[in-house]
């Protein structure tokens, strides 16, 4: 069975997600990754592998689109469909967190 496209079913990786958040400004490859480190405070957090195969993706899936390239750079920036995916995908998150919260404070950890 072939592996889900996650945003067919509108559910992101952590990774899609952060650069989604990332990409509200235009920004290109190596600016997407340092954002993200920053942002999360993980170095690292996502590698050029990862990172790339998702931006074609999501160019693919019209979340983003290139903008004109600055020195070479390829720069992207989120789509309006992009957008509501990313709210989408925050409102999931929320409720995940707080049904987990809730849970956890009613068993008493």
């Amino acid at each position: 069975m072939p592996k889900q496209d996650t945003f067919e079913t509108e559910q992101l990786t952590d990774a899609a997600f952060y650069i989604l958040l990332a990409l509200i400004e235009p920004l290109h490859g190596y600016a997407i990754m340092k954002y993200i480190e920053q942002m999360t405070g993980v170095p690292g957090m996502i590698g050029p592998g990862t990172l790339y195969t998702l931006l074609k993706k999501m160019c693919a899936n019209e979340l983003i689109t290139q903008t004109a390239a600055e020195e070479g750079k390829k720069s992207y920036v989120l789509t309006d469909k992009g957008r509501i995916l990313l709210r989408h995908e925050l409102t999931r998150r929320e409720t995940i967190v707080a049904t987990a919260r809730k849970i956890m404070l009613e068993k008493g950890i």
